[in-house]
């Protein structure tokens, strides 16, 4: 493990257990988050990008949902064989997670305060008095007005902006290591996602901490990371420094992503470029290259898994002949 990276996941392997037999939802991911920098996961719904977040911190649906293979290090820890007692430490105090619905994240029966003041009551075994306090405090340092106010609410008082920082509250709250972000800005009004992404930035640089952003915005990559992960049906296609990535992509599937982003030169009322065809699912995934069977390509190359290597320095490439621009 190298002293460099806060997180190193290598050749994840998580499946599901169906009714059609286990099927495997992540197929030997590798990724490295470096202490404090922000590492954005790319790809379009179903490409395993929830499923890798979820397995790091072993939050995966039980009894269906099983890690087959691969390691987890966290700070050099083995995560995979830590107990579940350590894991109730590491979460919520070294790594926090914003999950993507904060709806569905929040308890509707409890008040909002009682939420955020469980993670310090946990965590730092704090009296209630100064619990209730801390969570105060970090309400309003998420810019919540009247958070004194607020701490009485229950969830579906607050707005979607609101419960999103409400959220958050709940993940940095113990200042962790690392933070997962899955999607953190999905259904927010622009104005709101850019607020909630610059709260992000300045905790980041304050508490120096690493960001595993989840997305399937290609412009929140650019403008909040420093390096990206392009996920397809479970796999990394491709992996580089944000700026390499942006002006160097090698995979048709990157490509394709950076293409149906319409642009200031965009004619008005045109069509906007799309990937054809539909991400296949668990139980129809090939064991060649699957970019290669949403574009219907069969020739004996694609019947191989492609090998993934690192083509420049810090730019990885899932290496496909018909994919990869080499």
């Amino acid at each position: 493990m190298s002293d460099k990276y806060l997180l190193e996941v290598d050749r994840l392997i998580t499946s599901f257990e169906t009714e059609n037999g286990l099927l495997r939802a992540v197929d030997q991911v590798s990724l490295k988050i470096p202490y404090g920098k922000t590492v954005g996961v790319v790809g379009e719904s179903g490409c395993g990008k929830s499923v890798t977040a979820m397995s790091i911190v072993r939050l995966l649906p039980q009894p269906s949902g099983k890690i087959l293979g691969g390691e987890i290090h966290f700070k050099g820890e083995d995560l995979l064989h830590a107990s579940d007692k350590r894991m109730r430490q590491v979460r919520g105090a070294e790594i926090g997670v914003i999950f993507q619905e904060p709806m569905s994240a929040l308890n509707p029966v409890h008040r909002v305060g009682r939420q955020v003041a469980e993670v310090f009551r946990l965590h730092k075994k704090m009296s209630k008095k100064d619990a209730w306090d801390a969570a105060t405090e970090m309400l309003g340092l998420l810019r919540i007005p009247a958070p004194e106010k607020r701490m009485m609410d229950y969830p579906h008082h607050l707005s979607g902006g609101m419960r999103q920082r409400v959220v958050i509250a709940l993940a940095l709250a113990c200042r962790p290591d690392l933070v997962i972000a899955d999607e953190p800005t999905t259904a927010l009004d622009v104005t709101v996602q850019a607020q909630i992404l610059d709260l992000l930035g300045n905790f980041q640089k304050d508490m120096g901490m690493s960001v595993m952003l989840i997305t399937h915005d290609l412009g929140v990559i650019a403008e909040s990371c420093d390096e990206v992960v392009v996920m397809y049906a479970g796999r990394v296609v491709e992996s580089a420094p944000v700026e390499e990535l942006f002006e160097n992509p090698l995979h048709a599937y990157t490509k394709a992503l950076l293409n149906s982003i319409p642009t200031l030169d965009t004619p008005p009322k045109s069509r906007l470029n799309t990937i054809p065809g539909t991400v296949a699912g668990l139980g129809d995934h090939t064991h060649g290259c699957r970019f290669c069977q949403r574009m219907g390509r069969t020739s004996p190359v694609t019947r191989e898994r492609p090998k993934f290597k690192e083509v420049q320095p810090g730019h990885w490439l899932e290496i496909c002949k018909e994919c990869s621009n080499l």
